[in-house]
């Protein structure tokens, strides 16, 4: 029983540090460091940049985003825009083709080869000294650009990331859950970067020295592996809170879980892949960082699913305080499993939207772990967003 009772409580203890003990102790330490003012440069200071824009059948968007890439408040003689269509069926291709002569290149994937091997193929092709990566669905705020690039003043910074804002977080329960989660990771990424290197980019939105960049394996995700290449090479990365873009969640829960599933089946095999990242001795304060926000948090279902079980089990001895938190588990089950059956989740209320939503990304995260232990990653997808397809 002293066995089971300790490892239920460590159970209990892991997914607590990782939900509040890990950003309450983030706000301390951040707190005893000095706040930086980088200034922003003039025209004539300002590097060259290529905004990489990948996309797989985005013809209803692509023209958008090429007119707000166009129209970001930084000379055009030192922007250029390189779109990579992974194999688009649908005239994206013929839609980015108008913009020749505007500094717009298109570079086209045959194959359906995925983001990260667009990425590669792109890459071949930079001659500027900063790139800055983005989806077809992300609208930059006018200053995006410039502020982003001003942090590359300072020698020792890498990467650079932005916050990808949700348009749509009043639009259902689905979105109001995913903003409130993505409100709670931004101030997690604010802490982090002040503290040592926020941990990983924004697939919407970040920028590295393309000096840096060095070519990925096929089945990693683009936006986490490459921040810890960098990191691993000695240099740091920067979040940039007012560097801004604006895209719509998926929407729906069901399109929501399965993009967590797929981040997070790709994410932990590419952890290992750089494991030198989770080694103080190599990277110090960022090793507790990576270990602490991506590798606990991913695990965290199955600390939950043990510390439920052992709860039930000491619940039989009488302990007390283990039978209401078993019973709490069962109600959080119960409640999950309403939302699970309901026909229309996105108008489900937040007492049982809440529930639902929690244990269904916790669910498909550990789908997502089983999946990459089998050596199973999925490398191209469907997009969550309505009505369009993914790269």
């Amino acid at each position: 029983m002293s066995a089971i009772l300790i490892a239920t409580i460590v159970c209990f203890l892991v997914p607590a540090y990782v939900y509040i003990g890990y950003p309450l102790l983030l706000g301390v330490l951040s707190s005893l460091k000095r706040s930086e003012t980088i200034a922003l440069q003039t025209d004539s200071e300002l590097p060259s940049v290529t905004l990489i824009i990948s996309c797989f059948n985005e013809a209803d968007v692509i023209e958008e985003k090429l007119r707000n890439a166009l129209e970001l408040d930084y000379p055009k003689d030192r922007l250029s825009v390189l779109v990579v269509s992974d194999g688009s069926t649908d005239g994206t291709d013929e839609i980015v083709k108008r913009f020749a002569g505007k500094s717009v290149q298109l570079i086209r994937q045959e194959g359906r080869l995925g983001k990260t091997m667009g990425l590669n193929l792109a890459m071949e092709s930079v001659v500027s000294d900063i790139t800055v990566f983005s989806d077809a669905n992300a609208m930059y705020a006018p200053d995006a650009a410039r502020l982003l690039v001003r942090h590359f003043q300072k020698p020792d910074v890498g990467y650079v990331v932005g916050a990808a804002l949700y348009t749509d977080g009043d639009a259902g329960a689905s979105a109001q859950n995913e903003g409130v989660y993505w409100r709670y990771e931004l101030a997690i990424k604010t802490m982090e970067s002040r503290l040592s290197s926020v941990v990983g980019g924004d697939g919407a939105i970040y920028a590295i020295r393309s000096s840096l960049w060095q070519p990925l394996d096929r089945k990693d995700i683009n936006d986490f592996v490459n921040p810890l290449q960098i990191v691993l090479k000695g240099y740091r990365g920067v979040f940039e809170p007012q560097a801004q873009c604006f895209e719509e969640t998926a929407g729906e829960f069901d399109k929501e879980i399965a993009r967590k599933e797929r981040i997070v089946n790709r994410s932990i095999r590419g952890l290992f892949r750089v494991r030198g990242v989770m080694n103080p001795l190599r990277t110090g304060l960022f090793s507790f960082m990576v270990i602490s926000h991506k590798l606990l948090r991913w695990l965290i279902p199955l600390f939950l699913a043990f510390g439920g079980f052992g709860s039930l089990v000491l619940s039989f001895y009488g302990l007390v305080v283990f039978k209401i938190i078993a019973l709490g588990g069962l109600l959080t089950l119960g409640l999950a499993a309403i939302g699970h059956l309901s026909s229309n989740k996105n108008v489900l209320p937040i007492w049982i939207s809440f529930p639902y939503y929690f244990i269904a990304v916790n669910w498909y995260a550990v789908r997502g772990i089983i999946r990459a232990i089998q050596g199973e990653t999925q490398v191209t997808w469907d997009s969550a967003r309505p009505g369009r397809d993914g790269r």
